[in-house]
């Protein structure tokens, strides 16, 4: 067998939110499938133990997604070091305090906005420019139960989780046909997140770790076909 015939190339991708709950979990099991993971987060302590973890050829940085040019930074960096991400899974977000709407005040709103919606739109802005230009990739938008239904309490997280399905749709109609957008809704998984608004009831759901066993294959195989679809993880 030749070389060229044999040679594999090694796939990459980024993950946002790397430190905690599922992407935590995503990082791992990539990694242990042989992708090169580039992955961020707000905590350098948390970054370190993970990138200790999994080694030297992966790439974790500090990054808050809510600002385009820290985003900007880590684009650069990840192309330049691990080249256009075959597969970018856009999962950090946070969870407002359990309350009614009008009792939500403006900065926590504003917060979640710029977190779980503009964080999207920057790490799309920076890097499906590179993804159209490798002429492949795949972009995952983590959506939600609440993404596609509604609960009380949870207006604010609600209504930006409906909107990263709008955003989505709307972009897999923007992408050329080699590149894919698709909205993911990960499941009632036992994080943080969900514990914000569940409390202990949370620990009778599933763990992130068995989650990622499953979830992880399943990434793996999005291609350019998904465009445009919702999907649940199984």
């Amino acid at each position: 067998m030749s070389k060229d015939s044999s040679y594999k190339r090694i796939r990459t991708v980024v993950i946002t939110g790397s430190t905690r709950g599922i992407g935590k979990e995503m990082a791992r099991g990539f990694a242990q499938r042989g992708w090169q993971v580039a992955g961020c987060s707000r905590s350098p302590e948390d970054l370190e133990k993970l990138s200790a973890e999994l080694g030297p050829e992966h790439l974790f940085d500090v990054v808050d997604v809510s600002n385009d040019l820290s985003v900007k930074a880590f684009a650069e960096q990840v192309v330049k070091t691990h080249g256009s991400p075959d597969l970018l899974v856009n999962n950090a977000a946070i969870m407002n305090d359990p309350a009614p709407l009008w009792e939500i005040p403006a900065a926590e709103f504003d917060r979640l906005t710029a977190v779980n919606i503009n964080g999207i739109a920057n790490m799309i802005r920076h890097f499906t420019g590179p993804m159209i230009s490798q002429g492949s990739g795949v972009i995952v938008n983590l959506s939600s139960g609440w993404g596609r239904s509604t609960s009380s309490d949870v207006a604010p997280y609600c209504a930006t989780k409906w909107a990263v399905e709008g955003l989505t749709a709307a972009l897999a109609q923007e992408l050329p046909g080699d590149i894919a957008a698709v909205s993911l809704n990960p499941g009632v998984i036992d994080t943080d997140m969900l514990r914000q608004c569940w409390g202990d009831a949370a620990a009778n759901c599933e763990k992130p770790v068995q989650w990622a066993r499953n979830a992880v294959p399943f990434l793996e195989q999005l291609s350019a076909k998904d465009n445009g679809r919702q999907l649940s993880a199984p």
